[in-house]
This record gives C-alpha cells, sequence and structure tokens, in this order.
C-alpha cells in the first residue's frame, strides 16, 4: 500500500509527457530526481524560464505563468500574470491559491475591463475567504486545516505597467541596467512581511499594542506568538478566527489566551510600475532561494549566463550555498531525498521573466496563444485546472 501511494505522489510532479521528457523537448518541462524545470518559454511581453526543487516530503511550494488573456471574456486585458506560492504546514493552501486566484482575478478583471490595484486585491480577497470556506467545511473532519497557510506573491505585466502584489516572505527582484556604467543592479520590487526584519515587527507592535507578546524570540528566531514567521498570509485561520484555535487542533498551534481581532493578515502589499526600456528581467522566488542568496548575485547569474536555463541555474547556485553551510559538497546534497532534505534547504521555486522593451510597449492582441504553466511540471491549456490532491501532512508553520 505505501509503495502504491509514494507512486502516486511521485506521478503528481512527473511532466506531463514522458516521451517529452525522454527525447530532452522542453514542451512542458522536465524532471530530474526532486528538480523539475523549464528552461524556456514564450509570454506576452518576452522569454520565461522555470524551475522547482522539492525539499519536503510532499512539495508545498506552487506557481503558475499564465500569458494571453487576463480577463474571463474578450474583452479584458491581455499580459502574463506570475504566482509563487510558498506553503507551510502542509500544501493545501499553496494549491488552493494555485487553483484559484488568476481565476478570480480574471472574474474581475472582465467586470472592470482592465487590470488595476483594485482587481488584484479583491482576487486575494476572494481567494482568502475561498479558503476560509474550506476550512469551515473540512474543520469537523480535518481540524489540522486550520494551522496550514502560504505565503503569496504575484506579478502581473500589462500595457506596460508591472504589479507586484505580496503576503509573506517570498520576493521581486528585477534586473535594471544602470545607463551611465552599463551594469545591472539588482532592485527589490516586493515589500516582505516576515518579523526578523525590525520594521515588520513595529507594525505588529503598532497593530496589537496592548498584546507585549505580539512577536515573541524563540531559539533565536522571531515569531508571531511564538509560532510563526510572517505577519500575512493565505489560511493560517487559526491565527485569523479565534473559533479555530481550540481542541481538537494540535495543542502546540493553541493559544493560552483568546484573542478578539486576527493576529496575521491577509491584505497584500501591492506596487505599480511603469517598465522602462533599461528593465531587463524579474525574478519572482519563494524564500527557499533568498535564504541562501542576496539579490545582487541572483541578478549576476542571470544576467551573465544563457537566458534559458536561467531558473535552474539559480536554483544551482542556492544549492551549492546550502551545501556549502553544512560544510558537505553539493553531489552528496544531491543524493538526500525528499523529508530529509528539508534539514538542508526549503522547496525553492524559481520563475525568471525576461522583458522585450519591444513588445512591452506594444498592444497585445489575441494573436498570441495563450498558455499556461505550473510549477512542478502540470503544463495546461488555458483555463483549464488540474491539481494535484495527496494526502497532508503535518508540516512547520514557519515561512
Amino acid at each position: 500500500m505505501l509503495s502504491k501511494l509514494m507512486n502516486y505522489l511521485r506521478a503528481c510532479f512527473r511532466p506531463s509527457s514522458d516521451r517529452n521528457a525522454r527525447s530532452g523537448s522542453d514542451a512542458g518541462g522536465r524532471q530530474e530526481g526532486l528538480l523539475w524545470y523549464k528552461d524556456s518559454g514564450q509570454h506576452l511581453s518576452g522569454e520565461f524560464s522555470m524551475a522547482v526543487i522539492q525539499a519536503n516530503n510532499l512539495l508545498e511550494d506552487q506557481s503558475q505563468l499564465e500569458s494571453g488573456s487576463l480577463s474571463s471574456n474578450e474583452y479584458g486585458p491581455y499580459g502574463t500574470f506570475v504566482g509563487v506560492y510558498d506553503g507551510h504546514g502542509g500544501p493545501e493552501t499553496s494549491r488552493f491559491i494555485n487553483e484559484n486566484l488568476f481565476q478570480h482575478l480574471k472574474r474581475f478583471a472582465a467586470e472592470q475591463q482592465s487590470m488595476s490595484v483594485d482587481v488584484i486585491r479583491k482576487a486575494f480577497q476572494a481567494t482568502e475567504e475561498g479558503f476560509m470556506s474550506l476550512v469551515a467545511r473540512q474543520w469537523p473532519m480535518k481540524p489540522q486545516i486550520a494551522a496550514v497557510g502560504s505565503c503569496c506573491l504575484v506579478g502581473v505585466i500589462c500595457n506596460g505597467t508591472l504589479y507586484i502584489a505580496n503576503l509573506g516572505d517570498s520576493r521581486a527582484v528585477l534586473g535594471r541596467v544602470v545607463k551611465a556604467t552599463g551594469e545591472v543592479l539588482a532592485v527589490q520590487l516586493s515589500a516582505e512581511h516576515n518579523v526578523g526584519i525590525e520594521s515588520v515587527r513595529q507594525e505588529m507592535h503598532s497593530l496589537h499594542p496592548d498584546d507585549s507578546h505580539i512577536v515573541v524570540l524563540k531559539h533565536n528566531v522571531w515569531r508571531v506568538k511564538g509560532l510563526i514567521q510572517i505577519s500575512r498570509s493565505i489560511g493560517d485561520v487559526y491565527l485569523k478566527k479565534a473559533e479555530y484555535n481550540r481542541e481538537p487542533l494540535y495543542a502546540k498551534f493553541r493559544l493560552r489566551e483568546p484573542f478578539k481581532r486576527p493576529i496575521l493578515s491577509s491584505e497584500p502589499s501591492i506596487s505599480v510600475h511603469q517598465l522602462q526600456p533599461h528593465d531587463q528581467f524579474i525574478i519572482f522566488a519563494s524564500d527557499g532561494l533568498w535564504e541562501h542568496l542576496r539579490n545582487q548575485d541572483a541578478v549576476d547569474i542571470v544576467q551573465n549566463n544563457p537566458r534559458s536555463g536561467s531558473a535552474k541555474r539559480l536554483v544551482k547556485a542556492a544549492l551549492q550555498e546550502a551545501a556549502k553551510k553544512r560544510e558537505m559538497r553539493y553531489s552528496d546534497l544531491k543524493k538526500i531525498d525528499r523529508g530529509v532534505r528539508r534539514h538542508f534547504h526549503d522547496d525553492i521555486t524559481v520563475i525568471v521573466v525576461f522583458l522585450d522593451s519591444n513588445l512591452v510597449s506594444r498592444e497585445s492582441s489575441g494573436k498570441f496563444s495563450s498558455i499556461s504553466v505550473r510549477g512542478g511540471g502540470i503544463n495546461l491549456p488555458s483555463n483549464t485546472l488540474a491539481p494535484c490532491t495527496t494526502p497532508t501532512e503535518g508540516g512547520g508553520t514557519g515561512s
């Protein structure tokens, strides 16, 4: 029985065509052990590269790239949507976001017939409300789902404008050419919500002035209520609604004192950028990458190498740093299986989106063939969902 289950889990993360993988085609991505990658693809405004390395027993990172229509009808905007969802405590929330957030965005964009900060904010809110409804339904049979959550990083490129929305500590970094010198500098576009950052701790104290223990230092790591490192997320309902912070939830998640207002927020930080010809590419990645690579180092790796395989190259660089920190060889790290691998690094998702200024500035039309690629090997036609449903398991509640 166990062997059948493991074979099923492996199948969930296998490329959609084994024939493509054996022949070397990158049409639907390729799988090499715990690594899935798509070296190169075309989106509406240029090329892209994706890679995912699994560390957890069940892959908690989810991701997607959608390019073409950003609306559920023909009158809406065209562009490119990128999503990186770094789950914690299990894969349920990140999978839920992967299946629902973009659909909500398309619906709201159709209503407004345009892309905007308001459309993105509504899509986040609808996704949060949808997951809370799921928790309410499953609580009697599966109460631990109340302690599962996810970071959520979204980028939308539409009509020469880049929107970045973030909850948690995934990160979007722009590679921008400095005209005077020609060097490419890293510009972080996303605001992060990790209480390891002093300004985030100050924000939590200002939002909860009556709680001196809202953020505590535990095992040399700052955590909200001693439980979680991020102050904003989708899910983590046990820290948003007091009725779920009780038995039969595991004791380690239950707070001693009841709370009257949500401890964590689901409100994303959203910024808007007008893309310029000297904006070369954007790296979207989960915290697993940034734990080992600095912004400028990541930008240098992309800039100084061929575009094809950029995401996989960044993953490899992060793994090499992870091995170095543990004083082991990279070749030995690669032999460690999922689950045990989590002691060395987290799941890592990277999507590199290159920007062709001629395409960015051109008004989009329906002539572009819409694409939908899911990180981990699920390559889907537009508007189609094929979630991989597997049993849940416990995991860390930090991100």
